[in-house]
């Protein structure tokens, strides 16, 4: 009898473990030691994940993920998933379970039952979740042939699941997960038993509709959201984040403050009150003087623009849902999406030199994008925006000194706003795209030959680039940990060439310029939203839509109330004056709640000796000032980063 073929599994140190003949990942782990066996959860063979009881039966390249690992959560949440569908259907032995993914900071699963689910439900829930984990049931995979999973599926009344298996190809054999008695289509992998989950690193956190397979033609089902993470200590950290985050909310903080609404009139399009737009100009004023800096020249290209451009520039055909069109004179229009094709417009009058590359190009350009209702988020997703966008025009050899350039600018512009830690991704080539494979070969070896020469570490996010090119995307941190992708920088081949864009080189013939977009704040409202819940509502002096207020002790001082306030206007600050007859506790309390950055009291004493006593916003101590030290220190204070 001829012996089993031996198998050899290379580790991430590159030794080599032989066995005898095909192994699991479990038996490899407990090769190794039994403390690596005790926390492995998955392993990964040649780059995809297996569960532990899968056999290897070739050589491969592996390595065992646990716990501790960051590809741990999106098992450990996808195990969740399955622990919720199972839990409800014991509860609830009508409803149908659908679908139910691991998402960013949890899971969700969606469910068919006529009743609706409420808050107590949740709480049954849940806690015969952790019934299930403390059963500690294994975890087994299977295959069925597709024709007889989906009458396997018919046949325990899961309709939906039926017709989820009927999509799937024929010839392919489908993947089932059992726990207990419990049975459920995914492709896995999954943990070996459900006590890996462990009973308190989850919550349930709520409950939404969402339609069957994301199509509003379809039937209405009940999700149910959850978080899970490694340990208690990591899901207490989240639920603590959350509730900050819920009265950090920018749409609470946003009526609080007075800074915008928005109604139905105009669903997705902000109304900005006086102090949103005192904030609004504010940015503006200093992205406009940060842009002259680094020699950009600002433009105004229109809003309305004919279908001809948009069809030369690809968009209408890869963008046309999201635009909205108007016609007028039989001709069809469309609210710009986005600005690139009118920026080559600008680029195409005349001759340009190869002496005027590279050329920056930029605009505070209002744009319009159709966002189904149910998608739109206050600022953070609309419909109208404006966007700090720009182009640089360049030849090809000038890619990697403008990379350099734009990246130094937009991490200055980041920690003037209060965010020191940005990361970076770079997305190459979606599926849908435009230009030729050797086109986005060349873009994408520019743009990260242009990266790497700017010393600046990147993590990849396969196929999310434009589609005309690839991009870089930076994302920053908030003050209490969250990520926000604002910046971009894409590399275009494709657009110069759709739009006929060319420069007369130093050869003394045409040549194609490489086109760079790029964007900083991203949108404006979406950065104003992004910096409500930063700072809490609490800008910094030099955003801050009322800089100080000014109040007196009692109606005998109105007259030197009135003078300070003349004081501080003229000095250019953004200052009220308060001379309601109220207690001036009352007052510092609503002012302070109003968030404003320093309050100016002045008592009898003060205005004998010309001073003022000044409460700063926060802060529990006070101290009498001249009155003009202390206008002084504030105007200081005031001036925007990139003005002192």
């Amino acid at each position: 009898m001829n012996a089993e073929k031996k198998v050899a599994l290379t580790l991430p140190d590159g030794s080599i473990r032989e066995f005898n003949g095909p192994v699991n990942g479990m038996t490899l782990a407990q090769d190794i030691g039994p403390g690596l066996a005790k926390a492995a959860i998955v392993i990964m063979v040649n780059g995809e994940q297996w569960d532990l009881s899968r056999e290897i039966s070739e050589d491969a390249d592996v390595s065992i993920i646990t716990k501790r690992d960051d590809a741990a959560l999106e098992i450990l949440r996808h195990d969740a998933a399955h622990i919720l569908a199972q839990a409800a259907k014991e509860l609830y032995p009508d409803i149908q379970v659908t679908i139910g993914p691991a998402i960013e900071n949890g899971f969700y699963y969606d469910f068919a039952r006529k009743e609706p689910f409420t808050p107590d439900d949740l709480e049954k829930i849940e806690q015969r979740m952790r019934e299930i984990v403390e059963r500690d049931l294994e975890i087994v995979r299977s295959k069925m042939p597709r024709d007889q999973a989906v009458e396997f599926f018919k046949s325990i009344g899961e309709n939906y699941k039926a017709e989820l298996i009927a999509s799937i190809p024929s010839d392919e054999a489908i993947t089932l997960y059992t726990q207990g008695d419990f049975i459920d289509l995914c492709r896995g992998p999954h943990l070996p038993s459900t006590g890996y989950l462990g009973t308190d690193t989850f919550k349930l956190m709520s409950l939404a509709g969402a339609y069957w397979r994301g199509n509003s033609d379809n039937e209405m089902l009940q999700r149910i959201y959850g978080t899970a993470w490694r340990n208690s200590k990591e899901l207490k950290a989240y639920l603590i984040r959350i509730e900050e985050a819920e009265k950090r909310d920018h749409r609470k903080l946003g009526k609080e403050l007075g800074l915008f609404h928005f109604q139905e009139e105009a669903a997705g399009m902000p109304f900005w009150h006086p102090n949103g737009w005192t904030i609004y100009t504010q940015i503006e004023k200093y992205m406009r003087k940060k842009q002259l800096d680094y020699g950009y020249k600002e433009i105004n290209t229109p809003k309305l623009v004919d279908r001809k451009l948009w069809e030369l520039s690809g968009h209408w055909e890869k963008f046309r849902e999201h635009m909205y069109i108007t016609e007028s004179e039989e001709r069809i229009f469309a609210l710009k999406p986005m600005n690139c094709p009118c920026h080559v417009q600008v680029f195409n009058q005349g001759t340009v030199s190869y002496r005027d590359l590279p050329m920056r190009l930029a605009e505070f350009g209002s744009c319009h994008r159709y966002e189904p209702s149910g998608a739109l988020h206050g600022l953070m997703r609309v419909r109208s925006f404006v966007q700090d966008d720009a182009h640089i025009f360049c030849e090809k050899e000038d890619i990697t000194a403008e990379t350099e350039i734009f990246c130094a600018m937009l991490l200055e512009i980041y920690k003037d706003f209060g965010f020191e830690e940005v990361k970076v991704k770079f997305s190459d080539r979606p599926e849908v795209r435009a230009g030729s494979d050797e086109v986005w070969d060349e873009a994408e070896k520019c743009l990260i030959d242009a990266v790497e020469h700017a010393g600046i570490e990147y993590s990849l996010n396969p196929g999310e680039g434009a589609f005309y090119g690839p991009k870089l995307e930076f994302i920053l941190t908030d003050a209490i940990g969250r990520d926000w992708q604002c910046g971009t920088l894409q590399v275009d081949f494709v657009l110069p060439e759709r739009l006929d864009a060319n420069y007369i080189g130093a050869d003394n013939t045409k040549h194609r310029p490489v086109m760079l977009h790029r964007a900083i704040l991203g949108s404006f409202e979406r950065f104003i939203g992004i910096l409500i819940e930063n700072y809490a509502g609490r800008f910094p002096m030099w955003l801050a839509p009322v800089q100080v207020v000014v109040t007196g002790i009692t109606t005998d001082q109105d007259d030197y109330v009135k003078e300070v306030y003349a004081a501080l206007k003229s000095a250019g600050l953004r200052a009220e004056m308060d001379i309601r007859n109220e207690k001036i506790n009352y007052k510092v309390r609503e002012h302070s709640h109003a968030k404003i950055p320093a309050i100016f009291v002045a008592g009898g004493r003060e205005a004998e000796n010309n001073t003022v006593t000044v409460r700063r916003l926060g802060s529990k101590n006070q101290e009498t000032l001249d009155l003009m030290s202390a206008i002084h220190t504030l105007v200081t204070e005031s001036k925007a980063p990139n003005e002192r």
